[in-house]
């Protein structure tokens, strides 16, 4: 009963998706169950017994980076019970997150995105391509020209899209809105799908439920018997095209390399659809190397501004050969 409590809050009062809702139960399921073993119950839970339970994590080899996150699910679960009364000390308190909490998130090299984008593209040009190789194609240049997360990807409708625009509008977590851009590639990878892929897709999900109208028959993304795409399928389409990559990499990839081409933080986030520029600041770290030219192309004591300077032949206390009409000039040579 009170962990359907906190379900309905969620969804409810916090506006959290299903997947997020089903995420967290889950956390809380877990904790539970380690409860259960040390006498206890959620209600009664102590720091030691949240302590207890990283310790769990991690001796089963579950990353620091999910062991935050399970903190983090706690951590919401316990302000609740505060803030509704059902409790009077929160255990979680002075709870030290995981260490390396703040793990960088990995990305494609823009060669290997690259060379993903093309191969599918010249699959979906093949005189006789399939609906499914448009949509496969038009999907990649989706998650990769907008950043979307897959469950944005699997959510869209036909009504989203305002291609004549150049945008889609999405929903992210907790139902936040956002419009993204998309580039011409993107777009007439999408207008394609819609115009020879789709349609196709459609007709069979007609004939198999004709007399049964269904509400998510605006889906954007068909399977191959007319049904919206899953978020599986969808890790499926990138794994095929390459087996290093994910929906969520090429999301990463996305925004490193926008930031590596210079641009704005704020940007990023607003792109991605980040609640806080925290998230966003990660990016920074893995452009490293864009940062480090804008440094020395444009910091007074940068390496480079200094090279330029020595580059300068000097004039003064130079040495002359010749006549004043034909001057050698020999630059003075450093010394220690």
């Amino acid at each position: 009963m009170l962990l359907k409590d906190y379900q309905a809050y969620l969804r409810v009062e916090k506006g959290l998706r299903p997947l997020t809702c089903e995420a967290y139960d889950s956390d809380l399921k877990t904790f539970a169950e380690v409860l259960e073993e040390r006498h206890g119950v959620l209600l009664t839970a102590t720091q030691q017994d949240v302590a207890a339970f990283l310790e769990h994590l991690r001796s089963h080899g579950i990353d620091s980076r999910s062991a935050a996150r399970k903190l983090s699910c706690l951590r919401g679960f316990y302000k609740w019970l505060l803030l509704d009364r059902r409790i009077h000390h929160d255990p979680t308190v002075n709870i030290e997150s995981p260490k390396s909490w703040k793990v960088l998130p990995k990305s494609l090299a823009e060669p290997e995105v690259a060379e993903m984008l093309e191969r599918a593209g010249m699959a979906a040009s093949h005189p006789q391509a399939r609906a499914t190789a448009l949509r496969d194609r038009a999907i990649l240049e989706l998650l990769y020209a907008g950043g979307l997360r897959v469950s944005e990807v699997t959510a869209l409708s036909t009504s989203d899209l305002a291609l004549d625009a150049g945008r889609v509008h999405v929903r992210g977590k907790g139902d936040k809105e956002r419009i993204v851009p998309l580039g011409r590639t993107a777009v007439e990878a999408m207008e394609e799908y819609l115009r020879e892929g789709r349609p196709h897709l459609a007709r069979i999900s007609s004939a198999r439920k004709a007399n049964a109208p269904r509400p998510d028959a605006a889906r954007l993304f068909l399977s191959l018997r007319g049904m919206p795409l899953t978020r599986q399928w969808v890790w499926h389409v990138v794994k095929t095209s390459n087996s290093d990559a994910s929906p969520h990499r090429l999301r990463h990839s996305c925004a490193t390399h926008m930031v590596e081409h210079g641009a704005d933080l704020r940007s990023v986030q607003l792109l991605l659809g980040h609640a806080d520029i925290s998230t966003t600041q990660v990016y920074t770290h893995l452009a490293l190397g864009r940062l480090k030219e804008v440094h020395r192309a444009h910091h007074p004591r940068a390496k480079q501004r200094d090279a330029e300077l020595e580059s300068k032949v000097e004039t003064k206390d130079c040495s002359f050969a010749g006549s004043p009409t034909n001057l050698v000039v020999f630059p003075l040579k450093e010394t220690a």
